[in-house]
């Protein structure tokens, strides 16, 4: 079986509270994109005793063997009588970009094995289970539009269409550690929520919505911000730095023109 895991734009991010349990609180909209991994998942003959992963495209930190979707296909085995497994993984979607790729990926496998398996989990189980594998896997289950709140997994779908803008995907190619983004943030209530915010046209963006994660990491790599005003720049309607980075979009009313140092590291351009 193959399938394509996509990735994710935040539609702002605001860290609301720190919790009891060394999580933050945050609330945000998911936005699924195009760009995607390809994850292709064959069963091995009778008698295999684990799962075999290999990996192409960009590269990964960490073990092969530490992967997120082996631990997806393994809780699913404590439970379920499902084969071992041959597995390849073609990143497309750069480690660490604020997009969530190895989440999306987790959920892929569990998309992916629900349906060869014939385990007839709803969209609901799928979700639960992927909630114990990150934050933000419940989201890429069905990838609808969703306002996330909570440690990002409480999910409330959102009437919100960007179809026919232009999105482009800038990564410099920093690897930025979410433990330490959210080590460094200052959580906050906002006065206006994001679920309001969305419902303005995105020309109006600009002016309501952040993310709470730039104030520290702009500091830090004043690269990313530049990359951010260098959006704006390029006509941007609306341009953010995605989650805890590095990855900044840019959404455009229509194809823009990147300029050559910049261009070298777009990693996305196409219609949302």
């Amino acid at each position: 079986m193959l399938v394509f895991p996509k990735s994710k734009i935040n539609l702002g991010l605001n860290i609301t509270r720190k919790r009891p349990d060394g999580y933050h609180d945050i609330e945000t909209v998911f936005y699924p994109v195009n760009l995607c991994d390809a994850l292709e998942m064959v069963v091995q003959k009778e008698g295999a005793e684990k799962d075999v992963l290999t990996l192409t495209g960009y590269e990964l930190p960490g073990k092969p063997e530490d992967n997120i979707i082996l631990l997806a296909a393994e809780i699913l085995r404590k439970n379920y009588p499902i084969p071992y497994f041959t597995i390849h993984l073609h990143k497309s979607i750069p480690a660490g970009a604020g997009l969530g790729g190895g989440s999306s990926d987790a959920a892929g496998m569990l998309r992916a094995i629900n349906r060869s398996c014939n385990l007839s989990l709803s969209t609901h189980e799928l979700r639960t289970i992927a909630a114990g594998l990150g934050s933000d896997s419940p989201f890429f289950i069905d990838c609808r539009p969703s306002f996330a709140s909570g440690r990002g997994e409480i999910l409330k779908p959102v009437s919100l269409s960007l179809n026919g803008y232009f999105l482009v995907l800038v990564n410099p190619g920093i690897l930025i550690s979410t433990k330490e983004a959210y080590d460094n943030c200052v959580p906050s209530i906002p006065e206006r929520s994001l679920y309001d915010i969305i419902k303005k046209p995105v020309s109006d963006w600009k002016y309501l919505m952040t993310n709470d994660f730039e104030k520290t990491i702009f500091l830090k790599h004043p690269g990313i911000k530049r990359i951010k005003q260098e959006m704006y720049d390029f006509g941007a309607l609306y341009s953010s730095m995605s989650g805890s980075g590095s990855t900044v979009y840019g959404i455009f009313k229509e194809k823009p023109l990147i300029h050559e140092d910049l261009r070298n590291f777009v990693i996305y351009a196409g219609e949302l």
